[in-house]
């Protein structure tokens, strides 16, 4: 049997994606890491790895690979997000009852704010 262990996300600043990502969720390092890869864990013991890899490969406008994060009061975790650093993203692919908002890190690396609440 097969678990996923840690999602990567490519950057090209290992150092300002930790600092954005570990804002974001609440995680911390794994241990030093270095300025090609760092591993993030959940402070409080629950939830998800986030790894940080360096790239050179350009942002994708539709990643096939995205992370949706689930907030209970998405407009409140997107506003916070906004005020981290990441930014509002222009998305030609909204259903017309989307439950989700996307955004970007400060790398350019689209994720999903996903209304969780249950409204």
């Amino acid at each position: 049997m097969l678990t996923v262990g840690t999602t990567v996300l490519g950057v090209g600043d290992v150092a300002r994606a930790t600092a954005f990502w570990t804002a974001a969720l609440d995680y911390a390092p794994q241990d030093n890491g270095d300025d090609t890869w760092v591993i993030l864990n959940p402070q409080n013991g629950n939830g998800a790895r986030l790894a940080l890899m360096l790239s050179e490969t350009p942002v994708q406008l539709h990643p096939r690979i995205h992370l949706d994060l689930w907030a209970d009061n998405q407009e409140a975790e997107v506003q916070r997000l906004l005020d981290l650093g990441a930014e509002r993203v222009d998305w030609d692919l909204y259903p017309d009852d989307a439950d989700f908002i996307v955004l970007a890190d400060p790398e350019g690396n689209r994720f999903c704010v996903v209304d969780a609440s249950g409204g």
